[in-house]
């Protein structure tokens, strides 16, 4: 339900108002954008397939039924900035042979008047299904359809399409038919046009369907007339489907001095339970300030971003040097008020502009989505590590802005960008010869190890990928995005409580099982790096074939019977001497050992990244020594044994299984996918 006003009332009313009752557990109110639902003129489909228009949307409630991610993995509230959940299409799809999944790793192409991250999440847009048209003659035509289970009586549905041309090799290629309960409710469909020639561009369709009574609302894609025999294709990224509730009829129900009785009585009793609550709630609280003695703590709680204009009294002040507050207005000129023409990147967060502040210093600007709470615990988290903590390889947090219910983090500007994009993907980079990927390896592991052993507790980055490891115009690694970063244990201490958090193909299998976070979980995730850098391939590909997906796991067992040279970049191919790929292949396989007691340090690590860096650069003659000692000594060989681990972190207090079943990565990837872990 759409509300447009600063004051409304929610009014529960029994169906049968003599011996019925309303009741409720909780209420959200959403703060969303005003074009999500637009009133205008949507096209209507009827029950008996004829065409017309339909309007005032306004009168109607939308009831969710279903809400779904084509050709992707389930999205959980934390991967939708409305906290919506989409499930995959797996189960709805009619012919499962007739689709094939197409990913992307690019981020969308949004415009002004288009999708936006409010009408769909980036993943939505970045995972489709198409026709599958392997061993198929190229001229064979047919349907994708997806059957989507509703209420079987007479209704009206709001159905809402999701498309994104990531298939296309270029513009004006891909034409296609959409059918809804088998009748054309789109033909010819050109995104190309529809997106202004943008490629890459999210669009959306709206339709309103009276159901036929079968229990299914049916969505087919197809081929159009004009498509080109050699390019006969069709997709469908998204899937939203809504019943629509006329709230007008609806709040007659019962009559009215029946639900003035009921809003008043209401009103009465929460009035008089919040009292009862009050009561030892400021007994309590008063009692606990007359205890309460002064005394030096680290800045741990946060209070909420005022709505409008920064709080000059908040613990974020408090806690963090004002000199790094830079006001909005300066933001506003360095990104030429947030020109899309300036966007160099895109997360979980939020969009990141390039900018240049006064004195001509480049920054990258990283705006979290305005108005949102989402992104609050990691914009504290980065701004009180990286307000603590300067290393030359690890990115440097030029400053912030919480003015105007903004969460805006300034950033040193690396020009290179991430790692990930130097080693695959659609980027047009000349690929970066060995001794670079050894030094960037090298660097990066200079800013872990000062970052576990930089202080008391030392600080535990959880989320180290590729695209986390920045590079500047010399490729000087950098590691970047603290957000999720938390303090190890102090001295006295075994653990702290946090959640579990991570990135598909990276995340720690043990940290996973036993929910106890250490430092040797950046180890494991540096691994998957390290056999990212060497074989220029993602953590995790979907489309592989299903022993190839993970790449750690994979990498793994060509490593472990020492064919790891098999699978490096073929650019690399020829380039790397036999001891130095052996160093850095023992190095990667000792990081992602099952269990964290088997793992290096990241100082172990840097010291052997700096010894391949040594073999790849000297003579023949150190080439032989290496090769009559497989097992080399530089890299400790680490035993099983009782002991307690340098740094454990706990789970808010929980212990998911005994401790001592064994996972392996591949599990801990499949659970994660299930559960859409971050």
């Amino acid at each position: 339900m759409m509300v447009n006003v600063s004051a409304f009332e929610v009014l529960f009313v029994p169906t049968n108002p003599n011996s019925g009752f309303a009741f409720v557990n909780a209420v959200e109110v959403f703060s969303v954008p005003s074009d999500v639902i637009l009133e205008y003129e949507a096209r209507l489909i009827g029950s008996d397939g004829v065409v017309g228009v339909f309007g005032n949307m306004s009168s109607y409630i939308l009831e969710t039924v279903h809400r779904i991610n084509v050709g992707g993995p389930k999205l959980t509230p934390f991967n939708d900035t409305l906290w919506r959940t989409w499930i995959p299409d797996e189960d709805f799809l009619v012919l499962k042979s007739a689709a094939k999944i197409a990913t992307t790793t690019d981020a969308p192409n949004y415009q002004k008047g288009g999708a936006s991250r409010e009408i769909a999440p980036d993943n939505v847009y970045m995972t489709a299904q198409q026709m599958n048209r392997d061993n198929l003659n190229t001229a064979s035509m047919f349907n994708i359809t997806w059957n989507f289970p509703v209420d079987s009586g007479v209704a009206r549905y709001f159905v809402r399409l999701h498309f994104c041309d990531i298939v296309s090799q270029s513009l004006n290629q891909l034409y296609f038919d959409v059918y809804i309960n088998g009748f054309v409710g789109y033909k010819d469909v050109d995104l190309s046009t529809l997106t202004f020639h943008l490629f890459a561009s999210p669009y959306y369709i709206d339709s309103v369907v009276d159901s036929d009574g079968s229990g299914v609302v049916r969505i087919s894609v197809g081929p159009s007339e004009l498509s080109s025999p050699l390019r006969m294709n069709a997709i469908l990224n998204g899937v939203e489907i809504m019943k629509m509730v006329n709230f007008v009829e609806g709040s007659k129900t019962g009559s009215k001095k029946t639900s003035t009785w009921v809003l008043a009585g209401s009103i009465v009793g929460a009035f008089a339970l919040l009292c009862l609550l009050a009561v030892p709630f400021l007994l309590i609280l008063r009692r606990r300030k007359q205890k309460r003695r002064p005394k030096p703590v680290e800045s741990m709680g946060w209070t909420p971003l005022r709505v409008y204009g920064g709080s000059s009294n908040s613990r974020l002040s408090e806690g963090t040097s004002l000199a790094l507050r830079i006001p909005f207005e300066e933001i506003q000129m360095a990104t030429n008020n947030f020109d899309r023409k300036l966007i160099i990147g895109s997360g979980g967060f939020g969009m990141v502009y390039k900018g240049v502040l006064k004195e001509n210093v480049k920054v990258a600007v990283k705006r979290g989505v305005p108005g949102s709470r989402q992104g609050l615990p990691e914009f504290q988290s980065e701004i009180t590590f990286l307000s603590k903590i300067r290393h030359h390889h690890l990115v440097s947090l030029v400053g912030y802005c919480e003015e105007q219910s903004e969460m805006i983090l300034v950033y040193e500007y690396m020009d290179k960008g991430p790692l990930k994009k130097h080693l695959y993907g659609s980027s047009g980079l000349p690929p970066l010869s060995w001794k670079q990927r050894l030094e960037i390896c090298i660097g990066a592991a200079r800013g872990l190890h000062y970052l576990h052993t930089g202080s008391a507790q030392g600080i535990i980055h959880r989320d180290i990928k590729s695209t986390n490891i920045l590079l500047d115009e010399n490729y000087v690694s950098k590691v970047a995005d603290f957000g999720l970063s938390r303090s190890g244990p102090c001295l006295d201490e075994t653990h702290v409580s946090t959640g579990v958090k991570g990135s598909f193909g990276y995340l720690d299998p043990e940290y996973f099982r036993r929910q106890q976070l250490t430092d040797k979980s950046d180890v494991y995730s540096f691994g998957v790096v390290l056999f990212e850098v060497v074989c220029a391939r993602p953590a995790v590909d979907p489309l592989l074939e299903r022993d190839q997906v993970n790449l750690a796991e994979w990498a793994m067992e060509w490593q472990k019977k020492g064919l790891l040279d098999q699978v490096i970049d073929p650019y690399l191919m020829g380039k790397i001497k036999p001891s130095s790929l052996q160093k850095f292949g023992e190095t990667a396989e000792k990081c992602v050992a099952e269990y964290g007691v088997d793992r290096p340090t990241m100082g172990d690590v840097l010291w052997n990244l700096e010894h391949a860096l040594q073999l790849q650069e000297t003579g023949s003659q150190r080439e032989h020594q290496e090769h009559s000692c497989i097992s080399a000594p530089e890299l400790p060989t680490f035993r099983t044994v009782p002991r307690v681990p340098s740094r454990h972190v706990g789970i808010d207090g929980r212990n998911i299984g005994d401790g001592n079943s064994d996972i392996t990565t591949s599990q801990v990837f499949s659970q994660l996918m299930h559960n859409d872990g971050r």
